[in-house]
């Protein structure tokens, strides 16, 4: 409340305060001290001190109206000055000069009539007020400072005393600190910064009684209270002033009923604003709550970033290692190619100069018979060691340089342009997302097919159209039967009792969207038939759903890949949810490390995600090992099978909501017997796993063959 008890010219709590039109208060000596002179009085004169007396008005202070926002002259003279709230305080003008008053708050300029700055009124209220709030904040200064041995003392302490503290001389409103004289001059001397302080004298600890203020007298006739209000002047008057005339064409009431009635306003606005305050409040607890949230969120998000990189370098690190043993094996092989080289042309050099040595002997030798009876034989091993020294025998088999080239750079470009997928989806317009196939507007009748589907348009790029492509009912090619803007297409001249796949796509100025969902039709005898099967889904159309998983869930590459941060199982479900039709889908093991038991299944919405799939009464699954597996809903081990995953292994999922059934596959071979059967309602794809296994969904398969479409 301090704030409101201060003087936006002085910055110190107000002393004589007067109210200006604007409703806006001013201390008494600070409205002289911002008056403006017209240009009809231009010279400044020097600043008097305020009198003792409330208004102790001279003739200096009757001036008339100039207002420099209506003539655009601006009348500051060379004697300006500013307050310490940074407020222009301009000297008084001379007696009997055109002077304004500018309100240092809202900046609207007042006229002074002839009676000066009489004619603003005493806020009598607000000098209560700031009166009551001195005397409290004295008490409380006095109490804390005080000793138990000077309790008993009227005056007031110095603060800043060591020891004996003598009585208080000053107090400064800016510091709400006592002072004594020798105190003052040490700790506050009046120059520099602190001359703009204002030093009042302390205040009396002992406070006398508060007397009852005596009634407000009217300006004009001092002698008179208040008795009535003007409704137009918005002031309050004395009879005198309305037997004069000056308000007979104003409302005016008693003064009783309109203290009454303002009261009741101001506390009705009180309330409207106790609310917003209560609302504030609130929203203040709701902003903090958030800091925390953000600073968990922000650790958690952390952790996954972090998980997520760590498992690319992982993945890197494995492919260094594999590319290390390929150059390992490579030098292996050179340095042994070479060593058996060198080794088999030692021999050979070593067979040649044993031989070329024995023949210079053979030759020093002067025996004609004896040397013609071995010639022969030398000539043909010689000949024939020559022959031996061919130009490939001194040729390397292999070279120092490895034939094997590693190009990184594209791998290179995507880590550097690794970023988050929002800041993607913020670049700019995309292509339309996979329509929806409105199931139940999608019907045949006799040989005639009607399809209805939806999609939502990607922001700043409006959908064009769309392309309907069905096949030939053999499960052939696809052919384009509808192009338009339209979202309801009706296809005339099937052939009858035959199943035909329909898929549907959308696109605008940027390209083609992808296929929705493939639906079959079956046309009939003249029966109307209902599009109600689904054909097995062989592209995962759907990916895992960040918004429903465990937190300690980590997602990557589009939320097809799954891992986890903890050593406990957790649950991650899709995006896609099956009430009817045929649907098979698989996931890939990229990672299996010590043996985990990961499970895939099915489970409703609202299962549970901290613990394994399966052991709660809403999902029904297959938890593997790398030996073997077992079926599991609500906790119950059924039908142990010999088996297992490694990393490189596929698990399908196949679920036959026409014959209610769940079946599992391993590497597309169909694993133990059918799973579950019975099942109803709807289901969501589901997956539970920990930080040891990272699965992903595949895309682009080949539906096992002993499943039919």
């Amino acid at each position: 409340m301090e704030e409101e008890l201060k003087c936006p010219v002085c910055g110190s709590l107000f002393k004589d305060p007067v109210l200006l039109p604007c409703s806006h208060n001013v201390c008494l000596a600070c409205a002289r001290n911002i008056t403006v002179q017209t240009p009809e009085g231009e010279t400044p004169v020097q600043s008097r001190a305020s009198g003792s007396s409330d208004y102790d008005y001279l003739d200096m202070d009757k001036m008339s109206l100039y207002s420099e926002t209506d003539s655009g002259y601006g009348s500051y003279t060379p004697c300006q000055l500013k307050s310490p709230n940074g407020v222009r305080v301009f000297p008084p003008a001379n007696p009997h000069r055109h002077c304004s008053l500018t309100c240092p708050l809202c900046h609207r300029s007042v006229s002074l009539d002839e009676r000066g700055l009489r004619g603003f009124p005493r806020n009598r209220l607000l000098e209560a007020i700031v009166a009551r709030y001195q005397q409290n904040r004295a008490a409380s200064a006095s109490s804390s400072s005080s000793s138990s041995s000077s309790s008993s003392s009227t005056a007031v302490k110095c603060q800043l005393c060591d020891r004996n503290p003598v009585d208080a001389a000053v107090m400064c409103e800016q510091c709400d600190v006592l002072y004594c004289n020798a105190c003052q001059q040490r700790c506050h001397p009046s120059r520099g910064p602190l001359a703009k302080h204002r030093l009042v004298p302390p205040p009396n600890r002992a406070q006398p009684p508060a007397t009852a203020r005596k009634p407000a007298t009217c300006v004009d006739h001092e002698a008179e209270n208040f008795s009535m209000y003007c409704c137009g002047c918005k002031a309050p008057v004395c009879m005198k002033c309305l037997e004069e005339g000056k308000h007979a064409k104003h409302d005016v009431k008693p003064l009783a009923a309109m203290w009454k009635q303002h009261k009741c306003q101001i506390s009705q606005a009180l309330n409207g604003v106790s609310d917003k305050a209560k609302d504030a409040k609130e929203f203040l607890v709701q902003l903090k709550n958030m800091l925390q949230q953000i600073q968990e969120n922000g650790v958690e998000f952390e952790a996954c970033l972090v998980a997520q990189c760590d498992s690319l370098i992982e993945a890197l690190t494995r492919q260094k290692a594999k590319l290390l043993t390929k150059v390992a094996k490579e030098k292996e092989y050179k340095l042994k190619v070479v060593r058996d080289q060198i080794t088999h042309c030692t021999m050979k050099l070593r067979q040649t100069t044993g031989m070329m040595e024995y023949c210079l002997e053979v030759l020093k030798e002067n025996d004609p018979s004896g040397f013609l009876q071995i010639s022969d034989a030398l000539i043909k091993r010689v000949t024939s060691s020559q022959d031996q020294w061919v130009k490939g025998a001194l040729e390397p088999k292999v070279g120092p340089e490895f034939d094997l080239t590693l190009n990184t750079d594209s791998l290179l470009q995507s880590i550097l342009q690794l970023d988050f997928c929002q800041g993607k989806a913020e670049s700019g317009p995309s292509v339309p997302a996979a329509p929806i196939l409105q199931l139940e507007k999608c019907c045949t009748r006799n040989n005639s097919a009607t399809l209805a589907w939806r999609v939502t348009a990607p922001p700043g790029s409006p959908i064009e159209g769309y392309i309907l492509e069905l096949d030939d009912g053999n499960r052939g090619q696809y052919r384009e039967v509808y192009v338009g803007k339209e979202t309801v297409c009706t296809v005339d001249g099937l052939h009858f009792n035959s199943s035909y796949n329909a898929r549907v796509k959308a696109y605008n100025a940027i390209g083609v969207g992808p296929y929705s969902k493939t639906v079959v039709l079956k046309t009939s005898d003249g029966r109307l038939c209902v599009c109600v099967c689904v054909r097995v889904c062989v592209v995962a159309w759907f990916t895992f759903d960040p918004t429903s998983a465990h937190r300690d869930i980590v997602l990557s590459n589009e939320n097809q890949t799954v891992t986890c941060n903890s050593y406990d199982d957790r649950v991650v479900l899709g995006t896609a949810a099956f009430s009817k039709g045929i649907h098979y889908w698989e996931v890939s093991i990229d990672r299996y490390d010590n043996h985990p038991d990961p499970a895939f299944g099915v489970a409703r919405i609202n299962t549970m995600k901290d613990m394994m799939l399966g052991k709660d009464d809403k999902a029904w699954a297959m938890y593997v090992d790398n030996n073997r597996s077992w079926f599991m809903h609500n906790n119950s081990h059924t039908n142990r099978a010999e088996g297992g995953i490694a990393r490189g292994s596929t698990v399908g999922v196949l679920l036959d909501l026409t014959k209610h059934t769940l079946t599992f596959y391993i590497n597309k071979e169909q694993h133990g017997p059918t799973a579950f059967e019975n099942l109803d309602g709807v289901f969501v794809p589901a997956v539970s796993l920990n930080r040891n296994v990272q699965v992903t969904l595949l895309t682009g398969l080949e539906v096992p063959k002993n499943i039919k479409q």
